[in-house]
């Protein structure tokens, strides 16, 4: 995005200026009115737009300006429409339904909270999806520990810790879409780049959990039990159904493009799904376009397994297209570049570039509270200083997921702190030191990049 043609320079100040006003118009209108973010974007598109005509710039530039951010975006957008399919493809073949279910076999009293972690871990990569991980699975979790008498805020710091991993590392993810459309890296090579930065943490976290866990010997684990018997009822536990998941792997390593892989398992997917249930076409046509509606009788599982479908995409489609409209309203009117050229001095080195992305997406994560936005602002504005000093673009996509994605479940009034605390019953804070995956993150990130390890250069030849 830092290609569009800038039409206008303002002075530092104003840059500033209009930068406390994108924030605070943003933050203002999610954390007090509690907003979707699109309509606050869509009135700091108006504000910019406003700012442009009255330093004279045409509109017809301004225009051009959010046509060619929201341009950049286009690639990407394909690839969420693929995994709304992959979502409900995998629903009908059993994969998500199967994993689930194997998450549960291995929860068990003795080691709770690394279970408990393992598990949200599991299930979060099987759906893609770390609210919906926490609402059903972390909350049988959290009515195990009050039978046991488990610490509750340590239960609720490792369902997180564990959901925000899933998230974070799978291909379904939204989030994990985004950072890597934003600096145009394959979403594999995302992923497996993230992975020298996650693992790591999920060990830390996995062997402190371990340690801290009671020792119990008994609990009431009819909840979890009922849980897989309506996972059976659904007959789309099977072990083929984990084929996909092979197939996902093996593309993966061959380097097979995202669009390519994700196309071909969402077909194979399908053709599994007849081997336990016929579908017609109109139904089948239905569940790829609206998702899949499970109708287990079971609450918690029925609200697991409702999900997927294109239509489940058109959420974060559309506020990818106003953000990166907005983006490029910024880039247009010379904001952006104002402000990077400002800190040129200071940013150039890589330690202290990844420190600044790092603690940028930690900040917009407090004052807007939206895990979204720190990905996509963050990404928009550190390309060029990334370049600058000879870094590879997925270091950026990396550093927006660990001190972006996962930091959100740890601001008590952003989007998820706020889910978080509501159906778990624990507020952030008395869960907010023992996420121990959520803090060792940002921190891992920063850490590699002063010391160098992991990282990436640009290839020159």
């Amino acid at each position: 995005m830092f290609s569009i043609k800038k039409v206008y320079t303002p002075t530092i100040i104003e840059a500033i200026i209009l930068a406390i006003c994108i924030v605070g118009l943003i933050s203002g209108g999610i954390i007090k009115f509690s907003a979707a973010p699109h309509i606050p974007i869509l009135l700091t598109i108006f504000l910019l737009i406003l700012y442009g005509l009255i330093r004279k710039v045409p509109f017809k530039k301004l225009e051009e300006g959010m046509t060619n951010g929201a341009k950049s975006g286009i690639s990407a957008i394909f690839i969420f429409f693929l995994i709304g399919l992959l979502i409900s493809a995998w629903m009908i073949s059993g994969t998500i339904p199967t994993l689930v279910y194997l998450g549960f076999k291995i929860v068990s009293v003795h080691f709770f909270y690394a279970i408990a972690f393992i598990t949200t871990a599991i299930v979060g990569m099987a759906i893609g999806s770390s609210l919906t991980t926490s609402a059903t699975l972390g909350v049988a979790f959290i009515g195990v520990a009050s039978a046991i008498d488990a610490s509750l805020a340590i239960t609720a710091g490792a369902i997180v810790s564990g959901a925000f991993f899933g998230d974070k590392m799978s291909p379904l993810s939204d989030t994990t879409s985004i950072a890597s459309m934003m600096l145009k890296v394959d979403l594999f090579e995302h992923i497996r780049n993230m992975a020298w930065t996650t693992v790591p943490g999920f060990i830390i976290s996995l062997i402190v959990y371990a340690i801290i866990s009671p020792n119990a010997s008994s609990a009431n684990l009819h909840r979890l039990i009922s849980y897989q018997e309506s996972l059976m009822q659904t007959n789309l536990v099977h072990w083929y159904s984990l084929l996909p998941i092979l197939v996902l792997v093996i593309f993966a390593i061959k380097k097979i493009s995202a669009f390519i892989t994700l196309a071909f398992n969402s077909i194979f997917a399908v053709i599994l799904s007849y081997f336990h249930h016929f579908t017609s076409g109109k139904e089948l046509f239905s569940i790829l376009f609206n998702g899949y509606v499970s109708e287990t009788g079971n609450t918690a599982i029925d609200s697991l397994l409702t999900r997927g479908g294109i239509n489940s995409m058109m959420f974060t489609v559309s506020l990818i297209i106003l953000a990166l409209s907005m983006g490029g309203l910024t880039f247009a009117l010379g904001i952006i570049p104002v402000l990077l050229q400002s800190l040129g001095k200071i940013l150039n080195k890589v330690g202290s570039v990844i420190m600044a992305a790092a603690l940028t997406a930690v900040g917009i994560n407090i004052f807007i509270g939206e895990q979204y936005l720190s990905i996509i602002l963050t990404g928009e504005s550190f390309q060029q200083s990334f370049q600058k000093v000879g870094l590879a673009n997925k270091n950026l996509s990396r550093v927006l997921e660990d001190a972006g994605t996962v930091v959100n479940p740890l601001v008590p009034w952003s989007v998820c702190g706020v889910f978080l605390t509501n159906v778990l019953g624990v507020s952030t804070l008395e869960y907010f030191p023992f996420a121990f995956f959520c803090l060792l993150s940002p921190l891992l990130t920063i850490l590699f990049g002063f010391t160098g390890k992991t990282l990436t250069m640009i290839d020159k030849n």
